[in-house]
């Protein structure tokens, strides 16, 4: 009985010195369950295992969403397709099942300011970061003012390869604020890296016709579309703000 009780406090310390925090809280529920239902040696060792598994899987998922610096949590869950009938669900729910990051293409959301694109493109997000695919989420003008801050430095090429890491980067709000041509050919270089290597997600509210005023070269312009677009989902919604609907809401409670 010593002999049993002194292994038992060995095994204890054992798990602890690996840091297996799961596997020691629940073993001995793991070896009663064992005991009272005559469970095999290999069996058991997966039981205790699988809850060291789960916890570190779990961990690892929210690093991964952290990592991905999301504005916001909101997932497909939260979005009210009711209120914005132009998006096809049915397309937003195969954009989960990740096929167009393994296809390496692109998705861009395109339609006026609070019509629920970077809810969309930040729910994709959140999947794939769940599964452990490297995500990034920036805004178009930071992205650019990070470019910018790197190439001053002397540090460009290393910041486009950051960027150019990850398995899916959701570049937010193309067009919201004009950009110089200088600028654009730091963005051009960032998505030329990424072509047919990665997926990237856009959301923008300007019209690709209009695209050479917002970049002001429409060489350049037409470049870049180029590559955004040759493998590309464009996901048009026409529809009402939602930051106007829950004002209105708000006004008449």
């Amino acid at each position: 009985m010593n002999t049993i009780s002194t292994n038992f406090q060995q095994l204890l310390q054992n798990l602890e010195y690996l840091n297996l925090k799961q596997m020691t809280l629940h073993l001995n529920e793991v070896l009663d369950f064992s005991v009272n239902n005559q469970v095999s040696f290999i069996d058991t060792l997966i039981k205790l295992t699988n809850y060291e598994i789960d916890v570190r899987e779990q961990n690892m998922t929210q690093a991964m969403v952290k990592v991905g610096a999301f504005p916001h949590r909101k997932e497909l869950k939260d979005f009210d397709f009711t209120f914005q009938p132009s998006i096809n669900q049915e397309q937003i729910l195969d954009f989960l099942t990740l096929r167009f990051i393994e296809q390496k293409e692109n998705i861009v959301f395109l339609g006026p300011s609070g019509v629920g694109k970077t809810h969309l493109a930040t729910s994709i997000g959140i999947a794939a970061a769940k599964k452990r695919t490297s995500t990034y989420f920036i805004k178009c003008h930071e992205l650019i003012q990070n470019l910018k801050k790197a190439l001053l430095e002397n540090r460009l090429e290393s910041r486009l390869k950051h960027y150019s890491k990850y398995k899916l980067l959701i570049i937010d709000e193309i067009g919201y604020l004009p950009i110089d041509t200088e600028d654009a050919k730091l963005f051009f270089q960032l998505i030329d890296m990424r072509y047919e290597k990665k997926s990237t997600i856009f959301t923008t509210n300007i019209n690709f016709k209009a695209w050479d005023e917002v970049f002001q070269e429409p060489k350049l312009a037409n470049a870049i579309l180029d590559r955004i677009l040759h493998h590309a989902t464009v996901v048009p919604i026409v529809g009402d703000s939602y930051r106007i609907k829950d004002y209105l809401d708000k006004e008449s409670e």
